[in-house]
């Protein structure tokens, strides 16, 4: 059975990606730093449906915490799927935003990612098997107003992602990036409301977190073997 570590898994989208990867057959590190309790809900509620998960708690932006909880998760085999799920939103336009705003976000969201993935790396190589999805954002490709900190965040992740690419590509590891628009959730429900997701979706309506984990799902399995180094969007037609 395979190992999938989805980091940000206690969210909408990390549990619906979370539920994804279960039902696939592989056994679930459902990632949480603040909500650890949700994590650990959503692993029994897993393993009641039959899949196998658990909950795992380290904030990314910690290298060496981040190291430990790895180290540990490692000594029972490598992790051969990786989803780069943890990010935060907070938002303001750039002559309002304070250093924290932007230094906050830019450590979840990329500094995040090398602290999780680089302890994975010598240990998926050895397997010859992997796959690495980062969840990016419309915002990256296209921009918004008053998230300029997020944009620049996921932006960077599809370098990583592009280069990293080129660099496991030998050893049988994937490595894309999934850039969804507006996804059903709290946080997008209070952010647009129904005549504004109208406006800005072609479709005229918000993606479901289900979507995006079936995306994710086939990038993470053996279907998706010749893609890599991709940047994929789900908008619903926006760009």
């Amino acid at each position: 059975m395979r190992r999938a570590l989805v980091t940000g898994g206690s969210g909408t989208l990390g549990a619906a990606i979370a539920r994804a990867l279960a039902a696939d057959g592989c056994h679930v590190l459902i990632h949480a730093n603040a909500a650890a309790e949700r994590a650990r809900s959503l692993a029994g509620e897993i393993a009641a449906a039959g899949g196998s998960a658990e909950a795992v708690v380290f904030d990314v932006t910690d290298a060496g915490a981040t190291a430990a909880a790895l180290e540990s998760l490692l000594e029972t085999g490598p992790i051969q799927i990786l989803v780069n799920n943890a990010g935060i939103h907070d938002d303001a336009v750039m002559p309002g935003m304070r250093r924290e705003q932007w230094s906050r976000v830019i450590d979840v969201s990329l500094n995040g990612f090398f602290n999780v993935t680089q302890p994975l790396l010598m240990p998926m190589i050895g397997t010859r098997w992997g796959r690495i999805v980062s969840l990016s954002s419309v915002a990256a490709i296209a921009g918004n107003r008053g998230q300029t900190n997020y944009a620049a965040a996921k932006a960077g992740l599809h370098g990583a992602t592009k280069s990293l690419a080129l660099e496991l590509a030998p050893r049988g590891i994937t490595v894309n990036a999934v850039a969804p628009g507006i996804i059903a959730s709290p946080m997008a429900d209070g952010a647009f409301d129904a005549d504004a997701v109208k406006k800005l979706v072609p479709m005229k309506r918000a993606g479901r977190p289900e979507e995006v984990a079936d995306l994710v799902a086939f990038l993470t399995s053996e279907r998706a073997a010749y893609i890599s180094g991709q940047v994929i969007a789900i908008n619903g037609g926006m760009i």
